[in-house]
């Protein structure tokens, strides 16, 4: 029972960094592309997770490098689509018990940016969107089944930083049963997060965030902090770097996360 619900926690695990946050953050913000306008994300992040049960040392080790592309189909609405490609080893007293690698499950999302008081610097959006199948979840790379999610974004802008709160909510429906069995469906996310501009290219970003458990028999629920840079190249890319550690048990330990983004 544990290995079927590990491989989905590991996948789980990589996918938790948002495909749809400005990266390296997971807390997403009310910014759209603009009519017409496309973007393109590519990240990579590296997961290690350890834990103790009834004397045995498990250590589940993961990575992703995803890809997501926004599209604006007005000045504020947004078409989004993302994948990752996952990767993970699980070892039990330090023997390798299982591994796998390959696409994950391919996620679709529409941002729309529904109250902008530019005077006030402040705005509000709603992120609804869909997961489809296509990771292979006998292999713990996906759910298995289309789920669904909605996301309440709020921004506060200012001249030296801006703030985001994200309430989210997901539905999630599994292939498996003997992972339906054990994991909850739906699940409920609150995030905050800032960003200060050091200078007009350099920004350090801080997140702090916390979701209802997958697993049904959890007592404590995932909660996580995590820090990081971006950097502007030119008018039209970023770079990004980032660090996000668990809060308690039930979080992922470290994901190292970097990226690049790209507007055109």
């Amino acid at each position: 029972m544990r290995k079927k619900t590990a491989l989905l926690a590991t996948a789980l695990i990589l996918c938790s960094s948002s495909l749809f946050a400005s990266m390296p953050l997971q807390t997403d913000d009310t910014g759209t592309q603009g009519a017409g306008h496309s973007q393109i994300e590519i990240g990579v992040e590296s997961a290690t997770n350890k834990q103790t049960e009834a004397g045995v040392a498990y250590k589940e080790t993961g990575g992703a490098v995803s890809a997501t592309l926004t599209y604006g189909l007005s000045d504020s609405i947004d078409l989004v689509a993302g994948m990752p490609y996952e990767w993970y080893i699980e070892k039990e007293d330090g023997v390798k018990v299982a591994d796998g690698n390959g696409i994950g499950d391919l996620a679709l999302q529409i941002k729309w940016r529904f109250y902008d008081n530019a005077d006030a610097g402040f705005s509000l959006a709603l992120k609804p969107g869909l997961t489809l199948p296509t990771g292979d979840a006998d292999r713990g790379l996906g759910t298995g089944r289309v789920s669904s999610d909605v996301t309440l974004i709020a921004t506060r802008e200012a001249r030296l930083a801006s703030y985001h709160i994200n309430l989210g909510y997901s539905h999630n429906e599994y292939k498996l049963d003997e992972v339906s069995e054990t994991s909850r469906r739906n699940i409920w996310h609150a995030s905050l997060a800032a960003k200060l501009n050091v200078t007009g290219k350099l920004g350090v970003v801080g997140d702090l965030g916390i979701e209802t458990s997958s697993d049904k028999d959890a007592d404590t629920d995932p909660a996580y902090i995590l820090g990081g840079l971006i950097y502007t190249v030119g008018d039209n890319a970023d770079l990004d770097i980032g660090v996000k550690s668990g809060l308690n048990d039930a979080e992922t330990d470290t994901t190292l996360l970097a990226g690049v983004t790209m507007r055109f």
